[in-house]
């Protein structure tokens, strides 16, 4: 085909779909005069998003008391013109995930969590004061009773999140809350067995987290909230960051779980959407 061919193509082309657009503008100031509502335009609501995952290094606190991470540098960017670090993680340091593998023979993995899942309605159950006085202190059934009068019931697929305040903890002692006088034993809050029950029993809630080192309290000796929570499906978040800055109800949780086969947690980068 010649150069000027082609460039008369090009223009009837070009007039043909001014045309086709200067019609379909035409029709639509047509159907608002007529009083059809215009299709409106897909917009995102503006929103706020609060980072709920707290920096992961070989001096976060972790339940055991040994660093979660080690970095083994492979790569130098002054030698090698990049830098390129092979890191050995524990799965459960840090702002984390706990799959139902981790306390079930043959629950879901971290990578098998229903990707549904993991976005949630958040509610904050605030146990602050009472933990100041009370390191011990667990969620019971009365918080979350006293949650709901006030918030309306828990959405189905949510997420259940205990506020005791201790994040802010995180880098000290108090974090872990070992007790020098008996070896071994922690202090810290979590949640109740009959919370617990209550959340699997009475709503359709898919998480739950706290901002501590475990689901449940320091002292527990029986782990009686992870093997009643995530042999039943369920997910949990330990180590979360950010709950002073989200509302009581109303934020989307947004859950950042590693797709790592056969894995029973890891670390996670969680945000919420307020």
């Amino acid at each position: 085909m010649c150069d000027i061919c082609v460039m008369e193509s090009v223009k009837e082309r070009m007039l043909s779909r001014r045309t086709f657009f200067k019609g379909s503008a035409a029709a639509a100031l047509g159907a608002a005069a007529a009083g059809a509502a215009p299709r409106p335009v897909r917009a995102q609501p503006a929103m706020r998003v609060v980072d709920m995952t707290h920096e992961l290094s070989d001096e976060f606190p972790t339940f055991g008391g040994v660093p979660g991470i080690s970095y083994d540098k492979q790569f130098d960017f002054a030698s090698d013109g990049y830098n390129l670090y092979v890191l050995t993680v524990n799965e459960h340091t840090g702002t984390h995930i706990d799959a139902p593998l981790h306390f079930s023979a043959d629950g879901q993995s971290v990578a098998e969590i229903p990707i549904a899942n993991l976005a949630c309605p958040l509610c904050v159950i605030d146990i602050r004061a009472r933990a100041a006085e009370d390191r011990d202190t667990q969620v019971t059934p009365d918080d979350l009773s006293a949650w709901i009068a006030a918030n309306g019931p828990i959405p189905d697929g949510a997420c259940v999140a205990m506020n005791s305040g201790w994040a802010a903890k995180v880098g000290t002692p108090e974090f872990r809350g070992a007790d020098a006088a008996r070896p071994g034993g922690l202090h810290f809050p979590g949640f109740h067995i009959e919370a617990t029950q209550m959340l699997l029993e009475e709503t359709g809630a898919v998480c739950m987290a706290v901002d501590t080192l475990s689901l449940d309290h320091g002292p527990s000796a029986d782990f009686a909230t992870h093997y009643a929570w995530l042999p039943a499906g369920r997910y949990g978040i330990e180590c979360l960051a950010g709950l002073d800055n989200v509302p009581a109800a109303g934020a989307t949780l947004m859950v950042g779980a590693p797709k790592i086969r056969g894995g029973t947690g890891g670390h996670a980068r969680v945000m919420a959407l307020t």
